[in-house]
C-alpha cells in the first residue's frame, strides 16, 4: 500500500504502547472490532516488534504501523517484523534519506515549514504533526495550508477525542493519531470493552 491509501483508510490512528506481549493480540481485535483499520504501535518497548506480529495475527485486516521509529536499525528492524508503514517523531536530514531508501510508507514527523518542505523535497506527500498541540495545533496547520497545499499532515500530540474532529475538518489533514483510544493503563488492566468503545467513536470521526 502507499501511505496515501494507509492515511484514507484512517480517521484517528491510535498510537499504541504496549508492554506485555499476552496484550497484543487481545488489543488488536478489539481495536477491529470498533471498526478502525490502521493502528500505531510505537517501538518504545522490549516487546514491540514481537507485538506487531501478534497483532497481525489476531487481526489480518489491521493495518500495523511501527512509530518511534528514528534510526536506520528501526527501520529496518520494523520492516522484518512486517511493518506496513513507518511513523518518526522527528526527521533528521540523513534519517529522512534512510527512511526514503527503504521504499516503505512513512509519515515522518515534522514540527516547521521548512522541516516539512525538506521532506516534500525528497518525496514524502504525507508527514506527521507532532507534537501537534504544543507545535501550534490548529492554527498553525491552517496557516501551513495556504504555503504548502499539497502536502497532507497526520497531526499528533496531546489531541483529544474532543479535539480530534476539529483537526479532522481541515483541509490538509487526512487523519490524526491519538492515544486515548487505549491508553497504557487500559491496555495493562485488559479493558477490552472500553477500547473496543473508544474504537468505534474514533472510527465514526471519519
Amino acid at each position: 500500500m502507499q501511505i496515501e491509501e494507509i492515511v484514507d483508510a484512517a480517521s484517528v490512528i491510535p498510537v499504541l504502547e504496549v508492554a506485555e506481549l499476552e496484550n497484543a493480540a487481545p488489543l488488536a481485535r478489539a481495536l477491529a472490532a470498533g471498526g478502525l483499520r490502521v493502528v500505531e504501535l510505537t517501538l518504545r518497548t522490549d516487546c514491540a516488534l514481537d507485538a506487531l506480529k501478534a497483532m497481525q495475527d489476531a487481526a489480518p485486516d489491521l493495518i500495523v504501523g511501527m512509530g518511534t521509529v528514528r534510526t536506520g536499525d528501526d527501520i529496518e528492524q520494523s520492516l522484518a517484523a512486517g511493518a506496513a508503514f513507518l511513523v518518526s517523531p522527528g526527521a533528521g536530514l540523513s534519517f529522512l534519506k534512510a527512511l526514503a531508501d527503504s521504499g516503505a510508507p512513512s509519515l515522518p514527523g515534522v514540527a516547521t515549514a521548512s522541516e516539512a518542505m525538506t521532506a516534500a523535497e525528497l518525496g514524502f506527500k504525507a508527514l506527521k504533526f507532532f507534537p501537534a498541540e504544543p507545535a501550534g495545533g490548529i492554527a498553525y496547520l491552517k496557516a501551513l495550508a495556504g504555503p504548502l497545499p499539497e502536502i497532507m499532515f497526520c497531526p499528533t500530540g496531546s489531541i483529544s477525542a474532543e479535539k480530534a474532529p476539529d483537526y479532522l475538518a481541515l483541509s490538509n489533514v487526512a487523519c490524526v493519531g491519538g492515544s486515548w483510544i487505549a491508553t497504557k493503563q487500559t491496555i495493562a488492566k485488559g479493558d477490552w470493552t472500553a477500547i473496543e468503545a473508544n474504537a468505534r467513536r474514533a472510527a465514526q470521526m471519519a
